[in-house]
């Protein structure tokens, strides 16, 4: 039990077939191998023949079969030798030894290998007996008939066994093989047949499905024909008889497979038991009843012989079995179900064909078993049971006497029925009737028996878990058996009254208190008894409320057909019913109206089964004295539910019928609308309560389509009550009544489209009353208490698409929208927005613009606006139907909705905020909000399909009224959050056009609409027309524009961008179409013609002159957009659009030119910042997109360039009057386009076309030109103002162009360009004439500083492009300028440096703000880029710059050079300290000095580069002269004041980073400046190694201190660090610490006891969290633990290959210079990095760190980033290291396995040695390095181990390289052998941590101590005594 069915398992006890085949073999038999082998020898015996022996073989050895039994059998192969097997028998079961006897009996006919195999399949597994039998079928298919037929004797022997095997496979395959043989046999096996049948047809009734099919599929395949079969049986009945008696007698242990476990043979023996008795009854059923089947003509004399005598047989043989098995009854106490099952069809076969074996000493008994049966709880058992018992009782009626049927049947058969059968509903209702009809009435008393029988069968319903079929059967049985007992209740009654009164008793008691009660599912509150009407609450048991759906439906039928079915028989019986129906139907109205449902279905029920069947029973005896009882009561409660019924039965038998019997008369027209009119209509239209809604359906459906006109007439004029108030005023409206209309009109819209009635069409419906009703209804002033749109809503349809159902007039429909327009005006009236209540004109058609009405509140005006959505919602498509004619309303009603959404949403996402608002104006705003949430849902709402049914004029004027309305939104600005207004426009612009659904021409027509020009728009440029083509003017009164008007104008800008945005360049600025809508080749070629005439060149060029507006700006939004337009855009037969924005720009340009005062560019290629700064709106624009076109984004090419340049030059010059404006101009436009005109110069000459020279040499004339006009100028200094000196002057500069960063890069891209000589003389001889007469310049450094400027920028293209040329006074002249420019801001500088320290010394700072000089920002900033190009030349280190330089006197300009570096290094200094000073004071203060550095950027860019490329002699001077200046901050303090300030400027950190980490500052920048000044007085010279041996005395123990700059980052990082932003600057301050930190590490030898102290008080001090704080920027996913899946991220990415650089080269400079700007990516390059230098310096450090780790998968994804991308490298390292390291000598070797990852290290000393194997893990040096002693000699186990200790201690505490851990580790081993006595606390003598070693000694017992030991022994032990002795310390 409890192990699947036929699984074939076997027990422990159980041998397998192979031991039992082992056991077959003789005692003292060698064992034999696998293949015959034993030992090395093969098994030799004779050979059967070849032929058998493989294919015995083949099969015994895969199976578990024992050799040396296969081979026995074949031993002799001889046909005439007899081999014994007596050897082989004598541990074999006694029934296979026979059968083993057989197969040594050979002859010529008998295959002894296929008889072996047959006998071998029982011994097998079963899974190796399925395998054998399909080998077997496969055998019978090969073999012949004759050959096959010879095994069949003992293939029925095992036939037998198998097909009672426990595994069902085997039993289903067993018979497959049958299928095979019989087929192969054929006529064959009727010699064997009766030795078969037994079995084989026991095998029939198989409980498995499987299994019997295929044991009947070889009957059928030995015996096709049914005759064939029939007389095969008829053959072997006596064998049959046989075996079945066999079976039935077999015990669980006396079964064939004794093996078998017990449970199995207990399955085994119910399976053999069930199927006999099966077998028995089915062979009964087929012998006795054919005779039964003959035709009546034959003679049972003509019968067959044999079909006689079998019959005979089987009759006697059945009598035995009955009678040695006493009837069976002992297997009735059987646990099998199947057997119980069996035993009953058997007993139904004996009762059926041989009742005479029933005698009178067995029937007693026999009738208590089997008519008590009911006890049977096995559904499965009872349709046995059900055919058994219905037999007997047939056969047997005086059965019943002998009995005690109360007790032995019914008890058990009711409890049978309140079971529900226990589950055979099926089975069992249908024969229910059959079971009355066979109880002898005698042996029940009638009326008794069925109130028993009809409660208990009720009783076993259970409706909530029965299924829908069940209780369908159960119904039915109930009808059936109900019906049955009234029609034959004679049987039981004597007499007609008696049988009456039997009926009428079953009627009431079942029909009505059973059935109809529980119909009505009524249980009395009040009764304590349960009893309602007098009916019993506890014949109803089941919880109503979980009934199926479909049973209070099938159960009404029921009860309908038997009263159907009653009254056909005897109509006197329904009276009770009747009566009780009349009063629970009064009861319910009266106390549970929530009941009427189940009356009012089953009223539809009784239509369906009898009324429509002709039936008049229901309304003469039913319903009609019901409706006439319960009417007055109906209209006195006025219930809904009473109501209901009342209209369910009008429903049902008519209106007319029903008012007839109400008004007692006749069914006449005249007397039903008398009735109807006086009556009904008042009733059901008698105002607004609880039951409205059901009497105006029961009003309705009181309707007759005779008199249809008549009844809507008389309901109209009763419901309007306007028949004679038509012109009456509004105030006269009754709501109450349009509420009931509103009602009444929308249960008639239910009616319309309903069959073809009257009333079906909405026309019919239609009534001048209604009408007037509607449009005073609209007119009307709503209340919020009771609004009237419901009725609105009603009559005007138009809900769905397809309502068109109205219930009014057209012209009504027209009036009504009117006014529900007009009832949405004054909301936007009330608006605080002007373009809303400017809407107004544009909204009201002609017939609207009369006074509005006059509204009380705001409250008000809400409350109309609502009360017209409402209406709108629900009608929206009846707008359809309206004509063009009347195109005015329907455009007019949905802009009023567009734009009440717009002024809500507006309202809404401005946020406008009324200080003075009072409660009152709060609730107003929040009704507002809602109010605006369902007009934008219902705009929404507003479908395609409804837009499509618009005609063109009414989505035309619907257009232009919403475009209007944007653009006086945009234009508007006072508002709150005016900004926002830009992008709620746009998608106001962009909701209109996916309303109308505009194609492309619709679409651009809306955006010329839209930007058509107003007051305020355009600012600079007008659009215009000339000859059909869009061209543009300039707008000259532009400047006059107050601020107001500048400002809408801005607005409307920024709304322009926002579209641009939404729709792309293409559409608003190029006005481009898509040709793919253009459908035939002649429509393209038409519409391509005309589709760039939308190009808006004006609009770019005006968006560009605004240049910033309040939301944005050109550089950022429009610009970008423009150039990646242009870059796209193909006009072939067109001018460009950028064409035509550079025209209108150089236009306006020209005439604005001379307007402002110009500020020209530098010498470099002009910045964004630059461009920004011009003031002329036209030229800045013009310069910023050429900037764009050729330089950003290289779109314009040579062709372009040059006919701009040409234009330029014929505007230069009117006649021969140079034209001033286009003078002033041309500097900026020179400087963009020279790069485009230089640029050619590169190309070979053979590829340039000889159009190109000519263009190429027309420049350089002009150029040439310029400078020789500019030679003739007086020098700069003796300029005077107002003429165009410096404009020419300028013009000269631009075509210079240099590299804005300076240095090598300018020289490099001067060289680049193609000057000519001339040029080059003309430059340099204007340069010489600014040289003064005398030696002095200080003359030049005087003038004002424009000319300054000027002078700096001539002098800066001089050097940049003819330094070649100078000569000794040239650069003397040169040098002499840049000194004084450079010192005069040094000198500014260090005022403000000491007015600053001295005001946070005196504590009298007044304000911090540094103001510096523009002007002499800007030449210091010339000066130091000048100066930054003569450091590149000398790092060109070319021989021409060789050699000028030495004709300069090159020692003399280093002097220069170090001069000007070191005032350079000055400044930097001086802006660190000004900013560390204000520090000191308040983080404020250093706000505000912090900021006063942005705004010359590339001042301190190119600063920073000097102080990054100054040499170090340079650096220490300037750091003295700052440390001898004594300010409260010295030079380190001002180096991290920029490094770490709150403005930074990314190029002064990376400055301060080089200078805080390189020599000379980097030894005094990290720890304490205790040493600084020895340090800066040459105590520590140049050459000098510092640290470079180790010590391991007490000045190891020195205390070391961080500088406090970074101690806070380092030693005192926040704890809140990992909740910061991830660009947070703090955290970006603590990562630069660490980056310092770690570089000083690595920058110091590592035998330095500093580098030592400093590494363990990282160890000790430094907080953890920073690695934690890394691998935030390293998102590494936890369980990823494959390389691509780790690197997916580019994070990841880059910090694993800053990780890999950073060991590799040992240094974090290249991480630390892409950090800035700070990014994302830098940011974790800086992380990675950090992280790898960490596992390099400080590995134990970081493994401390990951142990104590409790996060396991990101510890696992940690370990999993270090071993891919860290740990092999610094493996390597190590390795290396080691290998190079100078350890070795006589008495200690290191030996390197770099493919194992080992090191190994021998140390011999004398007689002594020892083995120590250092394993590297792969995850190093997150997991520790492992140490393992191989060998040792002469050491003693607790040496040895302490030794081992000793070495994981150096190297697993190492904080540096393992080699260092193992020279350390050597030298302990050293001085041990030296005598030097271990520290007693760590038993090393050299510690582990500092390398230190035992000092400090007890005084008592002399033993001594490493210090760091003592101290945390002291720490760790809260005592001050020796370890050892405990003597005071």
């Amino acid at each position: 039990m409890g192990k699947q069915k036929g699984d074939g398992a076997r027990s422990k006890t159980r041998p397998s077939s192979s031991s039992i085949a082992a056991s077959l073999l003789p005692s003292g038999t060698a064992s034999v191998g696998f293949g015959g082998y034993v030992g090395s020898s093969r098994l030799d015996s004779s050979r059967p023949s070849e032929d058998s022996t493989p294919f015995l073989l083949m099969f015994a050895l895969p199976f578990g079969i024992a050799l040396p039994f296969v081979l026995a059998i074949l031993s002799d192969s001889s046909p005439n030798k007899t081999f014994s097997l007596k050897p082989l028998m004598s541990d074999v079961d006694s029934e296979v030894a026979q059968h083993l006897k057989r197969l040594g009996r050979k002859d010529s006919t008998t295959k002894v290998p296929f008889l072996a195999f047959v006998l071998l399949i029982s011994l097998l597994h079963p899974p190796f007996q399925l395998k054998a039998l399909a080998s077997l079928c496969d055998l019978f298919k090969q073999k012949s008939g004759e050959d096959i037929a010879q095994i069949i004797p003992q293939w029925a022997f095992e036939y037998k066994k198998l097909s009672q095997d426990y595994n069902r496979e085997v039993r289903r395959a067993t018979h497959v093989t049958m299928t095979n043989l019989v087929t192969t046999v054929g006529r064959g096996l009727a010699l064997h047949l009766k030795s078969l049948m037994g079995p084989w047809w026991l095998s029939q009734f198989d409980p498995v499905s499987e299994v019997s099919q295929a044991a009947r599929r070889s009957l059928q395949d030995a015996f096709p024909a049914l005759e064939r079969r029939v007389d095969a049986l008829i053959l072997c009945t006596s064998d049959i008889f046989l075996h079945l008696e066999e079976n039935l007698k077999l015990t669980p242990q006396t079964m064939l497979d004794k093996t078998a476990p017990l449970d199995e043979l207990e399955e085994i023996h119910q399976r053999v038991i069930s199927t006999s008795l099966l077998a028995l009854a089915t062979l009964m059923d087929i012998l006795f009843d054919m005779q039964v089947r003959r035709p009546s003509s034959e003679n049972i004399t003509s019968e067959p012989k044999n079909i006689r005598k079998a019959r005979e047989m089987a009759m006697t043989s059945a009598e035995r079995i009955l009678s040695s098995h006493k009837c069976f009854l002992e297997f009735f106490k059987s646990k099998s179900t199947s057997i119980r099952s069996a035993t009953y069809s058997v007993l139904g076969s004996f009762v059926k064909h041989i009742p005479h074996a029933f005698n009178e000493g067995n029937m007693k008994t026999l009738s208590a078993a089997i008519l008590g049966g009911f006890q049977e709880k096995d559904p499965t058992c009872h349709s046995s049971l059900w055919d058994t018992i219905l037999l007997f009782s047939k056969r047997f009626p005086d059965s019943w006497g002998l009995i005690n049927v109360q007790k032995t049947v019914l008890n058990r058969f009711w409890q049978f029925l309140r079971n529900g059968c226990y589950g055979s509903q099926q089975a069992s209702y249908p024969v229910l009737i059959l079971f009355l009809d066979s109880i002898p009435p005698k042996a029940i008393s009638g009326k008794q028996f069925f109130l028993n029988f009809f409660q208990s069968l009720w009783a076993g319903r259970n409706p909530s878990s029965s299924s829908i079929a069940d209780l369908a059967a159960l119904l039915t049985a109930f009808k059936e058996c109900f019906l049955w007992s009234v029609h034959n209740a004679s049987r039981y009654c004597e007499g007609i009254d008696a049988v009456h009164h039997f009926q009428s008793s079953l009627v009431d008691d079942i029909l009505v208190n059973l059935l109809w009660h529980d119909y009505l599912s009524l249980v009395s509150e009040n009764d304590q008894d349960g009893v309602v009407g007098g009916k019993s609450s506890n014949s109803c048991e089941a919880d109503i409320h979980k009934h199926p759906l479909s049973y209070k439906h099938d159960l009404g039928t029921c009860i309908v057909e038997i009263l159907s079915n009653i009254f056909l028989k005897e109509c006197d019986l329904l009276r009770t019913f009747c009566t009780t129906f009349k009063e629970n139907s009064l009861d319910i109205i009266q106390r549970s109206p929530e009941h009427v449902d189940e009356v009012v279905n089953f009223l539809f029920l009784l239509d369906q089964h009898a009324v429509k069947k002709g039936e008049t029973w229901p309304l003469e005896y039913l319903t009609g004295p019901m409706v006439t009882e319960v009417f007055p009561l109906i209209k006195y409660l006025d219930s809904p539910d009473a109501v209901k019924l009342l209209s369910a039965t009008v429903s049902v038998f008519g209106p007319k019928n029903i008012v007839s019997l109400l008004g007692h008369s006749e069914p006449k027209s005249t007397n039903f609308l008398q009735i109807f009119e006086e009556i009904f209509v008042p009733w059901c239209l008698s105002g607004i309560n609880r039951s409205s809604s059901a009497r105006l359906d029961l009003l309705l459906t009181l309707v007759e389509d005779e008199v249809f006109n008549e009844q809507w007439c008389t309901i109209i004029t009763f419901a309007t009550k306007l028949e004679e108030h038509v012109g009456t005023e509004l105030g006269y409206l009754d709501f109450d009544h349009i509420d009931v209309l509103a009602m009444l009109m929308e249960k008639v819209k239910g009616k319309i489209g309903s069959g073809h009635r009257q009333g079906s069409h909405s026309e019919e419906w239609h009534h001048k009353l209604l009408d007037s009703t509607a449009i005073c209804v609209a007119k009307s002033c709503p209340s919020s208490v009771m609004s009237p749109s419901r009725f609105l809503r009603a009559v005007l349809g138009g809900s769905a698409v397809n309502d068109r159902n109205s219930l009014v007039s057209r012209d009504s429909m027209i009036l009504v929208f009117e006014e529900l327009l007009m009832k949405l005006i004054p909301f936007l009236m009330e608006s605080s927005f002007t373009w809303a209540k400017d809407a107004r004109s544009l909204i009201s058609s002609p017939g609207l613009k009369g006074p509005m009405q006059e509204m009380s509140s705001y409250t008000h005006i809400l409350e109309m606006a609502k009360f017209s959505l409402e209406v709108l919602e629900d009608t929206l498509f009846s707008l359809k139907i309206f004509d063009e004619e009347e195109c005015t309303l329907v455009p007019s009603i949905l802009a009023a909705v567009f734009i009440i959404d717009w002024e809500c949403r507006m309202t809404t996402q401005l946020a406008v905020v009324d200080c003075s608002a009072t409660c009152d104006d709060i609730v107003d705003a929040e009704s507002k909000f809602e109010f605006g949430q369902r007009i934008h849902a219902f705009r929404c709402k507003i479908s395609s399909h409804f837009r499509r049914s618009l005609n063109k004029s009414c989505l035309r004027r619907l257009r232009d009224i919403l475009i209007q309305t944007i653009r006086s939104a945009v234009l508007e600005i006072h508002t709150y959050n005016t900004d926002k207004v830009p992008s709620v426009c746009c998608e106001w612009f962009m909701e209109v056009i996916d309303f109308n659904a505009c194609d492309q021409f619709e679409e651009q027509n809306l955006l010329d609409q839209l930007l058509d020009k107003s007051n305020f728009w355009p600012l600079w440029v007008l659009p215009a027309l000339n000859n059909g083509t869009r061209s543009a003017t300039i707008k000259l009164e532009s400047s006059a524009l107050i601020d107001v008007h500048v400002s809408r104008h801005h607005q409307f800008v920024a709304f322009i961008v926002e579209l641009i945005l939404k729709l792309g360049v293409d559409i608003i600025i190029g006005g481009c179409l898509k040709q793919t809508s253009l459908s035939t080749s002649v429509e393209a070629h038409d519409e391509l013609s005309s589709s760039y005439s939308y190009s808006r060149a004006w609009l770019a060029a005006e968006l560009l002159c605004i240049w910033n507006w309040r939301v944005g700006n050109v550089l950022s939004s429009f610009l970008p957009l423009l150039s990646e337009f242009a870059k796209s855009e193909k006009r072939p037969d067109e001018e460009f659009l950028a064409d035509s924005v550079i025209d209108i720009l150089l236009n306006g340009a020209l005439v604005y030119g001379a307007s402002d005062e110009i500020s020209f560019f530098n010498v470099w290629v002009a910045s964004d910042d630059e461009l920004e700064s011009i003031q002329e709106p036209f030229l800045r624009a013009l310069v910023c997109l050429l900037s764009s076109l050729m330089v950003k984004d290289k779109i314009w090419g040579n062709d372009k360039t040059s006919y701009l340049f040409q234009q330029l030059i014929d505007k230069l010059f009117v006649g021969t009057i140079v034209n001033r404006r286009s003078l002033r101009i041309l500097p900026f436009v020179m400087n963009i386009l020279i790069q485009q005109l230089r640029r050619r110069s590169s190309i070979s000459d053979e590829n340039l076309p000889h159009e190109s020279f000519s263009e190429e040499n027309l420049i350089h004339v002009h150029i040439e030109g310029w400078l020789q006009r500019a030679l003739l100028l007086p020098p700069i200094t003796a300029w005077q103002i107002g003429q165009d000196m410096e404009e020419w002057v300028e013009v000269i500069i631009s075509c210079y162009p240099l590299n804005a960063m300076g240095g090598i890069g300018a020289l490099q891209l001067a060289s680049k360009r193609d000057i000519s000589h001339l040029e080059k003389s003309l430059l340099v001889e204007m340069l010489r004439k600014q040289r003064p007469d005398g030696t002095s310049t200080l003359s030049l450094i005087n003038p004002s500083p424009s000319m300054q400027i000027t002078l700096s920028k001539l002098i800066a293209i001089s050097v940049g492009y003819c330094w070649k040329e100078f000569n000794e006074d040239d650069w003397e002249f040169v040098f002499s300028l840049l000194r004084g420019w450079v010192e005069s801001v040094v000198v500014v500088f260090e005022d403000m440096v000491e007015n600053t320290d001295d005001a946070v010394k005196n504590s009298f700072p007044s304000n911090f703000e540094v103001i510096l000089d523009p002007s002499l920002m800007n030449i210091s900033r010339n000066a130091i880029y000048i100066f930054s190009m003569f450091c590149g030349l000398i790092e060109l280190r070319q021989e021409e710059a060789a050699e000028s330089l030495d004709s300069a006197k090159t020692e003399k300009w280093n002097q220069v050079k170090d001069r000007i570096l070191e005032s350079v290094l000055r400044v930097f200094f001086a802006a660190g300290i000004i900013e560390a000073v204000a520090s000191s004071y308040s983080q404020e203060a250093s706000n505000i000095v912090a900021s006063s550095r942005l705004a010359y950027p590339h001042f301190w860019e190119l600063v920073a580069s000097s102080v990054i490329n100054s040499p170090e002699h340079v650096r220490n001077a300037a750091v003295r002269s700052i440390d001898l200046w004594e300010l409260s901050k010295g030079p380190i303090s001002s180096l991290y004041a920029i490094l770490f300030s709150s403005k930074p400027i990314s190029s002064l950190q990376f400055a301060a980073y080089i200078m805080l980490s390189t020599e000379p500052v980097s030894h005094i920048s990290i720890t304490n400046e205790e040493d600084t000044a020895s340090f800066l007085n040459g105590v520590v010279a140049d050459d000098q190694e510092i640290d470079q041996t180790p010590r391991f005395d007490s000045s190891s123990e020195k205390t070391m201190h961080l500088r406090e700059e970074i101690s806070d980052f380092i030693e005192k990082s926040p704890s809140d660090i990992l909740e910061m932003d991830l660009m947070a600057p703090r955290r970006v301050n603590i990562f630069i610490s660490w980056a310092m930190l770690l570089s000083h590490l690595q920058s110091l030898p590592s035998t330095s006891s500093t580098r030592q102290r400093l590494i363990q008080h990282i160890q000790d001090s430094a907080n953890s969290t920073i690695l934690d704080c890394l691998f935030q920027h390293i998102p590494l996913k936890p369980g990823s633990l494959k390389k691509k899946e780790v690197v997916f991220d580019p994070r990841v990415s880059q910090a694993a290959m800053a990780a890999t650089r950073a060991i590799t080269t040992g240094s974090l400079l290249f991480s630390v210079e892409s950090l800035w700007p700070v990014e994302t990516e830098g940011m974790a390059s800086v992380a990675g990095a950090i992280y790898g230098l960490m596992l390099h310096i400080l590995p134990a450090y970081v493994r401390d760190w990951f142990t104590s780790s409790r996060d396991r998968s990101a510890s696992l994804a940690i370990e999993f980033f270090t071993k891919s991308w860290c740990s092999p490298p610094l493996i390597a390292d190590e390795l290396s290291q080691i290998k190079r390291a100078s350890v070795a000598d006589e008495e200690f070797s290191v030996s390197v396995s770099k493919s194992a990852n080992e090191v190994v290290a021998t140390y011999k000393k004398e007689e002594t040695g020892m083995d120590l194997v250092i394993r590297l893990p792969p995850s190093y040096p997150l997991r520790p390095v492992d140490v393992d002693c191989t060998r040792s000699l002469g050491i003693s186990d607790v040496k040895r181990r302490k030794w081992l200790l000793s070495m994981l201690a150096f190297v697993r505490s190492q904080n540096g390289a393992l080699a260092e851990a193992i020279r350390t580790w050597k030298s302990n081993f050293d001085k041990e052998f030296e005598g030097v006595e271990e520290c007693p606390i760590c038993y090393s003598i050299i510690h582990t941590a500092d390398n230190s070693l035992p000092k400090l000694a007890c005084k008592t017992c002399k033993h001594k101590f490493h210090k760091a030991c003592l101290y945390k022994w002291f720490a760790t032990s809260h005592k001050s005594t020796c370890p050892l002795c405990q003597s005071p310390f």
